[in-house]
């Protein structure tokens, strides 16, 4: 998939989970480790969101960048302030999903 396509997925995400639209800034490499182990690593898509009540920007990407397939789109709301933090939260909401099945 090119990356055309691909940011054009997370942009679609964007308007799907938050009734918004979203144009890409960058890309930020993001690792995140746990206990000396790395839990995540990719590439975050920053984006700048508009006609968002709240948010004024948000991150992206997706798990199989290939396919396009499981994106997460998270909002810069606190704790969420960062490409870092957005990936952070995501893998908390997991967590806690997962707990609760």
């Amino acid at each position: 998939m090119t990356k055309i396509k691909y940011i054009g997925l997370l942009v679609k995400a964007f308007a799907d989970l938050h009734a918004c639209k979203a144009e890409y800034v960058e890309t930020v490499p993001v690792i995140e480790r746990f206990q000396g182990k790395t839990v995540w690593e990719g590439e975050v898509e920053v984006f700048t969101l508009i006609d968002h009540p709240k948010a004024s920007r948000g991150y992206a990407w997706s798990y199989d960048k290939a396919k396009g397939s499981e994106i997460v789109a998270v909002l810069e709301l606190p704790p969420v302030i960062s490409p870092k933090t957005a990936v952070q939260a995501s893998i908390v909401g997991k967590l806690k999903e997962q707990a609760r099945n």
